[in-house]
């Protein structure tokens, strides 16, 4: 019944804007004195009242299926039916980001039905979306992330051109070839495009880290969502006041020491990448924030313990158990120098006989003598001219081989690659390049989720295993925390006596 009363209004609705669009568009270009303009304007009309007959029905079905049978005046009708003029609302809004144009302003004003307060002004702005502060009808604070228009409309059309590009220049140039880029971001965007992928992803993150990393999860935040308050194009979420991660100054103003927040940043991402297999891939300075935590925790040293909170969870990627584990073992080799390890779990993750030097390379930003020396510190990049100069040399030598590497690999690794450099650049800016500390964090959770998965297996043999290998891990980790403690007292001692 409810389907049927919703088909005719849709239809009728459809009928109409069929009717009076294509009429008003045969007329507009015959009479038109500028045919192109006039051409370009009636492709967009009848796409335009399509939209509109669509969100009108959705609304008026949702007025008649969800007032059906509620008395009049009753207190019932009156809390649904503010439940309808919400969404109503939202409907209407996300049509007017979608169509543009004087819609606009027309979702503005519709922004305060939703919103007791909506600044148009926004406070940040980036390829897919823009944020504005608003403030909800019972005074909450929230940041609402509002899509730019015609993001969806022109996606097809952008990666047809993407694609015939990079598909053209792998023809005149066959090392060019990075058409597993363009896959990529094809089956990525759709899913950054849809902010309710994004919340759900922000709360499938939390979950991760309650269950599987309880012993930080109250270091780690996601802004809360506002699920009445958001569609696929309009996200509202909790109001964060926090620092930018790249903000040391402010960090430090807060009581707050940046080397702190270094392993903080390390800990977590190796959390999610060893452990929940499931990774927030565009972690830069942008997405991610700061602030003491709330329960007003401090450090051995006094300082106030830092909070991360996560931003745009719009791009994540699971890794299966057999990819996880390879990846795990692999950064536990890279971090004992193991290189029998190293070549083993290369060989796993696609990399080949014949690469797998180039992919510790790349992994680490370190020459194959840096990987494998024994020395606690051999992967730490202190950033020297000498070692960019050294960084660009082996690019510019190796690009065919780096080509034929990214196209070996699967794409869930290529993704943790951009996230690695991603945090890498972020760890640099708290602590001045790479830290020895991040490497041994690293190199303690990878481990971990290697032992973890010996413990799965039933065997006696497999638990025996375990344990011996679990009682060399910590007299490893003892050692390589002893050295790590040694090098800072060297450096403190070297500065004093500067």
């Amino acid at each position: 019944m409810a389907a049927r009363f919703l088909w005719r209004v849709q239809t009728k609705l459809l009928f109409g804007a069929t009717v009076v669009g294509g009429g008003a568009a045969a007329a507009a270009v015959a009479n038109s004195d500028d045919p192109a303009t006039a051409l370009k304007l009636c492709t967009l009309v009848p796409l335009r009242l399509f939209r509109d007959s669509v969100t009108a029905a959705a609304i008026t079905f949702d007025y008649k299926y969800s007032l059906w049978g509620l008395p009049e005046g009753s207190a019932e009708r009156q809390k649904v039916k503010h439940e309808v003029h919400l969404r109503s609302a939202r409907r209407l809004e996300e049509l007017c980001f979608k169509n543009g144009g004087i819609y606009i302003k027309f979702g503005q004003h519709l922004g305060q039905l939703i919103f007791k307060e909506f600044d148009p002004v926004p406070i940040a702005s980036a390829s897919l979306a823009q944020v504005h502060i608003a403030r909800t009808h019972n005074g909450k604070k929230v940041a609402v992330k509002v899509q730019h228009t015609h993001m969806t409309d022109t996606a097809a059309a952008d990666y047809a051109t993407v694609g015939l590009v990079v598909n053209t220049l792998h023809r005149f140039f066959p090392d060019f070839d990075y058409r597993w880029l363009v896959d990529e971001v094809r089956e990525s965007v759709p899913k950054e495009l849809d902010f309710l992928v994004e919340a759900k992803n922000s709360v499938k993150c939390m979950d991760n880290f309650r269950k599987l990393s309880p012993h930080i999860a109250d270091y780690v935040y996601a802004p809360r969502v506002y699920w009445t308050l958001s569609t696929s194009k309009l996200l509202t979420m909790e109001f964060m006041d926090a620092a930018q991660i790249n903000d040391v100054k402010t960090i430090q103003t807060l009581g707050v020491r940046p080397s702190d927040v270094a392993k903080l940043v390390s800990q977590a991402f190796a959390e999610m990448m060893f452990k929940h297999g499931f990774v927030h891939c565009d972690p830069h300075a942008a997405n991610m924030l700061v602030r003491p935590m709330p329960s007003g925790q401090r450090t051995f040293f006094g300082k106030r313990k830092p909070q991360l909170i996560l931003l745009d969870h719009g791009l994540y990627k699971e890794l299966d158990s057999s990819t996880r584990m390879s990846y795990a073992a692999l950064w536990k080799a890279l971090v004992s120098s193991d290189a029998k390890g190293i070549k083993e779990n290369s060989v796993k993750l696609g990399a080949g006989e014949d690469l797998y030097v180039l992919f510790a390379a790349i992994l680490t930003m370190r020459p194959w003598n840096k990987v494998v020396d024994p020395s606690v510190d051999h992967l730490v990049f202190q950033g020297t001219d000498n070692e960019r100069s050294e960084l660009q040399m082996y690019a510019s030598a190796y690009f065919p081989q780096i080509t034929e590497l990214l196209r070996r690999l699967p794409r869930v690794i290529l993704l943790m690659l951009k996230t690695n450099d991603c945090l890498r650049a972020v760890n640099g800016t708290l602590v001045q390049g790479s830290s020895l500390e991040s490497f041994f964090i690293i190199g303690k959770v990878s481990s971990e989720a290697v032992l973890d998965s010996m413990w799965e297996k039933k065997s006696l043999l497999s638990r025996i295993n375990f344990w011996l290998q679990k009682i060399l891990l910590e007299a490893r980790l003892c050692g390589m925390q002893l050295a790590v403690w040694l090098l800072q007292l060297q450096k403190v001692l070297t500065i004093g006596n500067h």
